[in-house]
């Protein structure tokens, strides 16, 4: 009787740890961001407020998109169509934002496109942009 609560137990856990991963949308940590923006491999997008680019700069390499912009979602897919074959990364101020909207456009088809966890301010779980020192550029 034992062996098999154990076995059940067992296989309650494998099933939920899959349903996690499954569930948890595809990011990269601010330094792989920051790393695969310089080797040209990926299209960095901050998705944040002219306000918040003023308050913090905007990372190094890093297209601004103001994702509270009428036009936004028709400048990603145009940013999207001109970089065929790249992962689109988003990055906000802490994460939040841009883990939505990946969640939202990969509900929409978009499997290209990944979230910046800790964004650049961090959150309790990820260092952010900031935190790790990555270079950033003053805005206007």
């Amino acid at each position: 009787m034992k062996r098999r609560s154990f076995l059940i137990l067992t296989a309650a856990q494998l099933l939920a740890g899959a349903a996690v991963a499954q569930s948890s949308p595809p990011s990269l940590s601010v330094r792989q961001a920051y790393d695969g923006a310089k080797a040209g491999t990926l299209i960095l997008v901050d998705i944040r407020t002219p306000e918040e680019w003023a308050d913090t700069g905007v990372p190094v390499g890093a297209i601004r998109l103001d994702m509270e912009a009428s036009a936004f979602e028709a400048r990603l897919a145009a940013l999207r169509l001109e970089n065929p074959g790249k992962t689109i990364a988003l990055i906000c101020r802490t994460a939040n934002r841009s883990s939505s909207l990946q969640r939202k456009l990969a509900g929409r088809g978009w499997r290209d496109v990944v979230d910046v966890r800790g964004g650049l301010l961090g959150n309790p779980g990820d260092k952010g942009w900031l935190a790790e020192q990555l270079p950033v550029t003053a805005y206007p």
